[in-house]
């Protein structure tokens, strides 16, 4: 992505469970919230340096319940359980856009690892507590 590049729409669905953004040069895409909301940007998910990175379970259900404005380069968004501080880039949200499926499916690999689900259930039936 070029600093060229930026959204011209960001849409949430009316269920909030998904945020459409339209770029400037017409690539666009439909981004599931829970998966906003465990790659979010911020430092409570991403750690403050390497090897710090959170795998947040549980967030099966989430949805958008705010966004806003940043400056001319990104939009906070906000989630129904609570979390809001994720600040979006148009670069990250581009990154989104293009490479979130396998950014999602790489969580879904850590979540199975760590005996984690997407789901309110924070360990997959038939395992006990660690």
């Amino acid at each position: 992505m070029t600093s060229d590049s930026w959204p011209k729409e960001l849409r949430v669905s009316k269920d909030k469970r998904t945020l459409t953004v339209t770029f400037n040069d017409g690539i666009a895409g439909v981004l599931p919230a829970e998966m906003l909301r465990v790659l979010s940007p911020s430092a409570e998910v991403q750690g403050h340096g390497p090897g710090q990175k959170v795998t947040v379970p549980g967030k099966r259900n989430v949805a958008i319940a705010a966004m806003t404005p940043t400056g001319n380069y990104a939009v906070r968004i906000a989630f129904d359980d609570g979390h809001d501080t994720g600040i979006f880039t148009w670069t990250y949200l581009r990154t989104l856009t293009s490479d979130g499926a396998a950014l999602f499916a790489a969580y879904e690999q850590e979540l199975s690892a760590k005996g984690l689900t997407r789901g309110p259930e924070l360990r997959r039936q038939g395992e006990g507590a660690r």
